[in-house]
């Protein structure tokens, strides 16, 4: 089905690329684009960094038959590399070498996998600037975007490198006199890693830092749409010192990769960030084998501004939790609920800064809005601005394909969204801000738990009480409290209801990779 979904986004991008290409403007673009892809990916190829095979065993391989896949440039539809297409085959031999790795890895102290983990991150910061390059190629964000997910990325291998030492487990006050109650925390073992393409890197490191620092094996499947930059921090990982077998990356066929990750006994754990209906597939393969399972699906996040609150700092965080990464973020705010007294006022203002984001190519100094992903992301968005307009919401901003064609969306404000719309149900996952009035602090809590998702949600007040009680009623993982960027390394990541199971991140985040055993120690008088 991803294969389909490549194919069917690639058709689309070209011929999107012939309409656009069809004036002089289009085709003047499209050659500085070019020249401006290929002085990057010259300096991501002169650092050592672009690799297009996977990594099995600390070695780097073809398909065993040959396949390859093409990875584009969102912003030109352009190849800019041919990965390998892996399946099933490879998918076993990369969980036979980490299941072998386990063994010596997971014995090492805490203090030798900290420092191989400390020396991955620093190598990932001194190469900042060619990850970045690789990533705004390959999935279209800003590279001003770019620079912090390699920091934030980074950040995860940092933190976990000094967890490493703090996995502490219990003595338990006895019954019995003559015994000994101990717990211990260890490595659940194998963990099959499976990421998105929204934050190549980051999404990466979340998952293999706590599960490398507790003594964890990991095989990681990126998507086919960003393979290029999971390759590249594997290959600082292996520079690191991190051993062979302990990190591995196959990509290609999804599903065949993730049913072998599913029904081999040998993975122990399936980490997952995603859309909720492969988390759900995903949660169910996983029963066979009776395998722990995280979860960091969809969300349909509200960000809801009372009448009290500071209106500059509504707009600052209404904006960058919208349109971070065009829209493309699980936490994006989804929902815009703007309380009646204040509705028009944060409108015309909300419009006003959102006039004034640039769209362009992530490599240009100037843009902060990139492309979508694919076509289908732009037909998606297309499909729920159509929704909302037949059921009586107005644009106020945007509302069509950008011109520079491609799959450049323009931002987009629609107001008088409803909750009969699919803008107001579902994740656009796109550059459009719904606007959605409501009346009452209870009809704001009401609505904005008015979905089955519940993994982020915002609200700006100044009132300390309000603030309390609403975080408190929503049903959410993640509150950000006059504040639209609330993601760290030091606190948990993660959702309620059908945005999945499991926290990332923080001193949380490392239980997920870890099991108790219970030791009763007896006759010891």
């Amino acid at each position: 089905m991803a294969m389909a979904m490549r194919r069917v986004a690639a058709l689309g991008a070209r011929h999107i690329l012939a309409a656009s290409s069809s004036t002089s403007s289009g085709v003047s673009l499209r050659r500085h684009m070019s020249v401006d892809a290929g002085a990057a990916m010259e300096k991501v190829r002169a650092a050592g960094l672009l690799r297009t095979q996977g990594l099995i065993g600390g070695k780097w391989v073809d398909a065993y038959d040959g396949k390859t896949l093409e990875v584009q440039n969102p912003a030109t539809g352009e190849i800019i590399a041919n990965v390998s297409c892996m399946g099933s085959k490879e998918t076993s031999d990369a969980i036979a070498s980490a299941h072998s790795t386990f063994y010596s890895w997971s014995k090492l102290t805490a203090s030798e996998r900290s420092k191989a983990l400390r020396k991955w991150h620093d190598l990932i910061i001194s190469h900042k600037e060619e990850l970045a390059l690789l990533m705004t190629l390959e999935q279209g964000k800003p590279m001003k975007e770019a620079l912090g997910e390699v920091t934030y990325g980074a950040s995860f291998i940092e933190y976990f490198a000094e967890e490493a030492k703090r996995i502490y487990g219990d003595i338990i006050p006895p019954t019995l006199s003559d015994r000994r109650l101990l717990v211990l925390k260890q490595p659940v073992g194998v963990v099959g890693a499976i990421t998105p393409w929204n934050f190549p890197l980051a999404m990466i490191t979340r998952k293999v830092g706590p599960a490398l620092a507790c003594g964890c094996t990991v095989v990681v499947k990126p998507s086919e749409f960003t393979p290029l930059t999971a390759l590249a921090a594997a290959d600082l990982a292996l520079q690191a010192g991190i051993p062979a077998g302990a990190l591995n990356v196959v990509m290609g066929n999804a599903p065949e990769i993730g049913g072998e990750l599913l029904q081999s006994t040998q993975v122990r754990k399936i980490t997952f960030t995603g859309s909720t209906a492969v988390g759900k597939k995903l949660m169910a393969g996983s029963a066979n084998t009776v395998k722990k399972v995280s979860l960091e699906l969809g969300g349909n996040a509200p960000c809801i501004v009372f009448d009290d609150a500071d209106i500059d700092v509504a707009i600052k965080g209404s904006l960058a939790a919208k349109f971070r990464n065009s829209g493309q973020t699980c936490v994006c705010a989804n929902r815009i609920l703007v309380q009646e007294g204040i509705y028009e006022k944060f409108a015309s203002a909300f419009v006003k800064a959102v006039q004034s984001l640039k769209v362009g190519n992530g490599l240009e100094e100037s843009t902060s809005q990139g492309p979508l992903i694919n076509e289908a992301a732009v037909q998606k968005v297309e499909k729920f601005i159509n929704d909302a307009t037949s059921k009586g919401a107005n644009i106020m901003l945007g509302g069509k394909r950008h011109s520079l064609g491609m799959t450049f969306y323009e931002p987009t404000v629609v107001g008088n969204v409803s909750n009969n719309m699919l803008l107001f149900r579902e994740e656009v996952f796109g550059p459009v801000a719904p606007l959605v009035p409501f009346k009452t602090e209870e009809d704001a809590i009401h609505m904005a738990n008015d979905t089955n998702a519940g993994l982020a949600a915002y609200i700006f007040t100044k009132s300390i009480p309000r603030s309390w009680r609403v975080s408190e009623a929503l049903e959410y993982g993640l509150v950000g409290v006059n504040e639209g960027i609330i993601s760290t390394e030091v606190a948990p990541f993660g959702g309620v209801k059908q945005s999945g199971l499991g926290r990332e991140g923080s001193k949380y985040g490392i239980d997920e990779y870890l099991e108790l055993k219970y030791i009763c120690m007896g006759n010891l008088n």
